[in-house]
C-alpha cells in the first residue's frame, strides 16, 4: 500500500475540515432566514438547471451525493411540501421524473441569497488575499477533471 505523506494527510484533513464546517455555517444561516436545507436546495438547482426543469430519478441521484435510499426520502419530504412532483415518464412507463414546481423556485430563489452570501463569507473571502482564491479553484478543478477521467476508466 502507497504510504501518505505528512503533508497529504494535513491538505486532506483539511479540506474535510474546512468543507464540513463552512456546509455547517450554511445551512445554519439557511435555517435562521427559515429556508430550504442545502440537500433540498441542491435537488432545486439540479432540476432548475435541467431541461424542462425536471430529471430522471437516477439522472437526479447522480448529481447528488446522497444514497439512493437518501434521496427517496428527501423526494418524499420535498413532494410532500409541494417543492417537486412526481412525473411519470411517457416513453417508459416504469420511469419517473422529480419536476420542479412554481414553489420550489420561489423557495429556490429565496434561498439563494443567503447561500451566497455563504459562499462569499465562509469561502471565497478567506480566500481572496493573494492569489489563494484562483489557486484554489484551479486545484479543486484539477481534482475534478481527475475524478471525472476516473470515471471513465472504470466503467
Amino acid at each position: 500500500m502507497d504510504k501518505v505523506t505528512e503533508q497529504e494527510l494535513s491538505a486532506w484533513r483539511f479540506f474535510i475540515k474546512a468543507h464540513a464546517m463552512i456546509i455547517e455555517r450554511i445551512e445554519q444561516d439557511l435555517a435562521e432566514q427559515k429556508r430550504v436545507p442545502l440537500t433540498a436546495y441542491d435537488v432545486l438547482i439540479a432540476l432548475f438547471e435541467a431541461p424542462g426543469r425536471k430529471l430522471r430519478f437516477g439522472d437526479l441521484n447522480k448529481k447528488l451525493v446522497l444514497s439512493k435510499s437518501g434521496l427517496t426520502r428527501l423526494v418524499d419530504r420535498m413532494e410532500r411540501e409541494g417543492l417537486i412532483r412526481r412525473e411519470r415518464s411517457e416513453e417508459d412507463r416504469r420511469g419517473a421524473y422529480a419536476a420542479l414546481t412554481e414553489l420550489g423556485e420561489t423557495e429556490l430563489r429565496k434561498a439563494w441569497p443567503v447561500y451566497a452570501k455563504g459562499i462569499k463569507q465562509y469561502f471565497a473571502a478567506p480566500l481572496s488575499a493573494g492569489n489563494d482564491l484562483q489557486s484554489a479553484r484551479n486545484a479543486f478543478e484539477a481534482l475534478y477533471v481527475y475524478m471525472q477521467s476516473q470515471e471513465g476508466a472504470s466503467s
